[in-house]
């Protein structure tokens, strides 16, 4: 397997890849409408100086992706200004528990660390437990959990 920066020309299997996103956080989030949601400009991810696309490969295959976007924090009272965003963490279904995920990771922490970033997040879905534990197996721990009800 090799993991590469992601080009115009895997666009196609991108959007795929964002709707298998869209698929699997439907039954965790009942406000998503129905149809076709876009929750991400690949493209502009893509050109921008300040984000990492990349995707792995499997016999010229791609079969995950992921990026990192620097951010500014909302706050003056963290102890970082700037962190590393994760998302678009995907990988097909028959390629899942292979270490896939964990190699985009490290990859993506790696160019997070050579930009002088010192903290990474994520977001997952609270009950998405297979997430969580892959996640904290990868390092991760939880920060905060956002409630909701609808009224």
């Amino acid at each position: 397997m090799i993991t590469r920066e992601a080009t115009e020309q895997d666009l196609k299997v991108l959007l795929e890849f964002e709707q298998g996103i869209v698929a699997a956080e439907r039954p965790f989030n009942s406000t998503l409408i129905d149809g076709e949601i876009h929750y991400y400009d690949l493209l502009a991810l893509m050109q921008s100086e300040d984000c990492l696309v990349l995707v792995t490969e499997e016999n010229n295959e791609i079969v995950a992706s992921g990026y990192a976007r620097i951010k500014k924090t909302e706050n003056n009272y963290s102890d970082f200004e700037r962190y590393a965003y994760m998302g678009f963490m995907y990988v097909k279904p028959e390629h899942r528990g292979k270490g896939v995920n964990k190699l985009l990771l490290d990859e993506l922490i790696n160019w997070a660390k050579s930009k002088d970033i010192s903290e990474v997040r994520l977001d997952i879905y609270s009950e998405n437990e297979s997430a969580a534990k892959a996640y904290e197996k990868a390092g991760f721990s939880s920060l905060i959990t956002t409630m909701r009800r609808k009224i």
